[in-house]
């Protein structure tokens, strides 16, 4: 069941209660992320909560009926005293806000729920971790760009964002900044890992489709820094032990058209090549606005990344699609766990950020 409105003294002893085995964040404890429903707040919360146990707490729209675990809380954009009464129990020493929607249709025709969600909510959670001391790391996104030009944007480039959801996303960053200066800021790409409802991902999305018989019509000239979850978590883990704050472009070294991601896991999950379609831009419906190259220079992170933080997707290049009709070349088929294991993360043994570890699990929340 959805935990209720804590009692002010349930962690009064988190310090104590952190599993903290060879790490040095127990400082920066109890944790706090919100957006749980999206790729980057449902990874994070099972990842961080398989690790560091009752000192993580995640926020869910109070309406999905997922998540119903202990320690996720059930607070919407529009319950800022709940918000607030939760950062007062707590006492959230860091703030991880994957919160928005990110479902491009859905903002443009309901663009009073995407400033709701998108910009006032994390308004509210940035003026709650300035008001509690809470170090904030919030994730925004590559569409605050159109993508007219040859990409690789920089942090200092202007934001020109063309749909709804980008639009919000862009002003929440200035609001944000402004309601708390020392926030650091991750603009990322598509994130490669599962998704909540196993279709709402990347690479769920697309699956969910063929798997159903049903075709899928990616675009050719719309183009995407596209990074495995596995490494923005390793990114959330550093960025929590050794803060800094300001803007920073969080893309992987591959870029990629969304019709080659669509060849890729075709390819893999040995679904019939003429289930995926391509197009270009200009040949898709007026709603979403489609954004071109949106690539991203993300130098100034990695100079503050371990090396090797950041791997390329696809991590191996024989999954590199050489032409618009490498997916429809076949030998011997791929087992089913291909997909998966090859386009979700890498050394699922050896790696604990590898999403595999914990997809579809819950004995340990």
């Amino acid at each position: 069941m959805t935990t209720s409105m804590p009692a002010a003294t349930v962690l009064s002893n988190t310090s104590q209660r952190i599993r903290t085995e060879g790490s040095t964040l127990s400082d920066k404890f109890p944790l706090l992320i919100t957006g749980l429903p999206g790729v980057p707040g449902f990874n994070s919360f099972f990842y961080f909560r398989k690790k560091y146990g009752a000192a993580v707490i995640g926020i869910k729209p109070a309406h999905t009926v997922e998540l119903d675990y202990p320690g996720v809380y059930g607070i919407s954009a529009e319950h800022e005293d709940a918000l607030e009464r939760l950062f007062a129990t707590y006492k959230f020493k860091t703030v991880i806000d994957a919160s928005g929607c990110c479902a491009l249709k859905s903002c443009e025709y309901n663009a009073p729920m995407a400033e709701l969600v998108n910009c006032s909510f994390g308004t509210c959670i940035s003026i709650a971790a300035q008001k509690f001391g809470a170090q904030l790391i919030r994730f925004s996104t590559d569409l605050v760009f159109d993508g007219t030009g040859e990409g690789m944007y920089t942090e200092e480039h202007a934001l020109s964002p063309i749909t709804v959801y980008g639009k919000t996303m862009a002003r929440a960053e200035y609001a944000i900044v402004e309601q708390c200066p020392q926030t650091a800021i991750l603009r990322i790409p598509l994130p490669m890992g599962p998704s909540l409802n196993g279709h709402a991902g990347a690479v769920d999305w697309i699956e969910h489709r063929f798997a159903r018989g049903k075709p899928a019509t990616l675009y050719y000239d719309e183009v995407r820094s596209n990074l495995y979850i596995q490494d923005i978590l390793s990114v959330l883990e550093f960025f929590i032990d050794n803060f800094q704050p300001g803007i920073f472009h969080l893309g992987g070294p591959l870029p990629l058209s969304l019709y080659e991601i669509g060849q890729v896991i075709n390819k893999l999950g040995n679904y019939p090549a003429a289930l995926l379609n391509g197009c270009w831009r200009r040949e898709a419906a007026p709603i979403p606005p489609r954004v071109g190259n949106v690539t991203m220079d993300s130098t100034n992170i990695m100079q503050i990344l371990p090396s090797g933080t950041i791997q390329p997707w696809p991590l191996d290049e024989q999954y590199l699609p050489s032409g618009r009709d490498w997916h429809s070349v076949r030998t011997a088929p791929y087992p089913p766990s291909a997909l998966k294991s090859a386009l979700y993360g890498y050394n699922v043994e050896e790696d604990p950020t590898n999403p595999l570890h914990w997809y579809n699990r819950t004995d340990y929340i």
